[in-house]
Formats: structure tokens, C-alpha cells, sequence
């Protein structure tokens, strides 16, 4: 079975460095792995279309750059997708919209092996990730499915109430802060003060260090990592691939149309 990456950066203490994209494509998968700089590549499932073919091929492509893969799911099929997406070879998942913690116990037993230990639902699968089967259902198997870095968006008023409780369940990694859901949640659609968005984030953040859970960071810019840094954050995502094209033209392109239309 591969070595997990991520994984094994948690175990080691070590900081990461991920990249989202919100397409499938493996040509954006591998340019990303060229610049060697990517401990792990974020699908964001929830956002855009996808096939389960994808998903095998998207694996293919880590794989080739020795790159983690995580999928951000929808919440309603969560334990489909997840467990799909295990078997396509992705190594971790983050879980959209948990509110308590029984839903969190449905995240961490979706991914976890089917064994008295483990006490998880995710039996002996002959998919990609287990050589089709040629694995399945060994130690090695089972370990693999250990390893898998369960991660929380927390991102709803419920869940901020309910933060302890959640991340006191048994198998939680990550945590990740949600703002815009987390204003919608309160009927303030984006209209959260810069300020009280921060004083939230860093409560999420200190109470999930407090209890041996690493917070992960997104931002857009190295810069922003410095506040992240400053409460103990050692994990960030930054940027997302049609957010990059769109920011990218938007400065060289818009400066070209200034310059022929100056």
C-alpha cells in the first residue's frame, strides 16, 4: 500500500503546504506536482462535476508526484464519495457541514475499517487503491484505512457551539474554518466584520490545538500566514485553480487592456 503523506507528515509534527482545484483534470494535477512544491492536492468535490473515473485518474496523478490527495464532500453522500474516493487512492477527506458530534462519528466510521477495533464501515473493497483487490482485506489494507486524515469544515453555528464535543470524537485530524458558511448559518451573509471573522477562526483554531487536532489554514498569499502562525497553525491551503486563472488575468490582462486602452 502507498505511504500516505500527510499522514505521515501529521505523525512527524512537520508543516504542509496544500492546493485546491475544483476541476479533475490530471494534466492540472501533474503541473502541480512539477513544481515539487505540494505536500497534498484538495478536490473540492462539493464544488464541481466529477465521474468515478475521474477520481481513478486524479489518483493516478498524485501518485506520480508522490503528492497526498483530499476530497471535500458533500454531505449527503458523504460515505459513498468518501469511500469511493479511498479506493480511487485519495488519503484523506474533509467532511462539509458536520453540526454535532454523532454526525462526526458517521464521518470517522465512513472511512474507518470494518473490524472490532477499527469499529469503522469500510469493509474489504476490491478497488484501485488495494492493487483491485489483489490486497484487500490484509493488515496492510486495514492500516492504509488507519491512516486515512479525517478532516471537519466547521462551518455552522451548531458546529461552533458543539466545537468541543465534535473534535473529542476519536479519529479526528483537521479542522478547517468555513466563513462564508459560517455567516450564512447566522443569517449574516458575508456581513461578518473582518475582525469578529478572525476573533472566530482563532477560537476554532486554539480550541482544536488545545485538544490535539491541527486547524488548517486557507489563504491566498504567504503573507496571510503570518497571523495563522502566531496561535500555532502549521497547515495551509493556498489558492484554487479557476480562482488562480481568474486572478492571474485579471492582473496581466487587465493591465495589457490599460496599457491599449491608455
Amino acid at each position: 500500500m502507498r505511504e500516505n503523506r500527510l499522514r505521515q507528515a501529521l505523525n512527524d509534527d512537520k508543516a504542509t503546504v496544500g492546493t485546491h482545484t475544483m476541476t479533475t483534470n490530471p494534466d492540472v494535477v501533474e503541473i502541480i506536482g512539477h513544481t515539487g512544491l505540494i505536500d497534498y492536492i484538495e478536490f473540492v468535490a462539493e464544488y464541481g462535476p466529477y465521474t468515478l473515473p475521474d477520481l481513478d485518474h486524479f489518483g493516478r496523478a498524485l501518485e506520480l508526484y508522490n503528492m497526498s490527495g483530499m476530497i471535500k464532500v458533500d454531505r449527503l453522500n458523504r460515505e459513498f464519495v468518501a469511500q469511493r474516493a479511498i479506493g480511487s487512492g485519495f488519503q484523506a477527506i474533509l467532511f462539509s457541514d458536520a453540526h454535532d458530534a454523532a454526525e462526526v462519528e458517521e464521518c470517522v466510521a465512513a472511512v474507518r475499517a470494518e473490524t472490532p477495533q477499527a469499529k469503522g464501515g469500510y469493509g474489504s473493497a476490491d478497488r484501485r487503491f488495494a492493487d483491485y483487490g489483489l490486497v484487500s482485506g490484509t493488515p496492510e489494507y486495514v492500516q492504509a484505512l488507519d491512516d486515512i486524515v479525517i478532516a471537519l469544515m466547521i462551518e455552522k453555528d451548531e458546529a461552533v457551539k458543539n466545537l468541543e464535543e465534535m473534535l473529542a470524537v476519536p479519529g479526528i485530524d483537521m479542522v478547517v474554518y468555513g466563513g462564508n458558511d459560517y455567516a450564512m448559518s447566522l443569517g449574516r451573509m458575508r456581513q461578518i466584520p473582518p475582525e469578529e471573522n478572525v476573533e472566530i477562526r482563532n477560537h476554532i483554531f486554539k480550541t482544536a490545538l488545545s485538544m490535539g487536532v491541527q486547524p488548517r489554514a486557507e489563504i491566498n498569499h504567504p503573507d496571510d500566514a503570518a497571523e495563522n502562525l502566531e496561535i500555532g497553525v502549521k497547515h495551509f491551503a493556498i489558492g484554487t485553480d479557476l480562482h488562480m486563472i481568474y486572478g492571474w488575468l485579471n492582473e496581466r490582462a487587465g493591465g495589457l487592456r490599460e496599457i491599449l486602452e491608455a
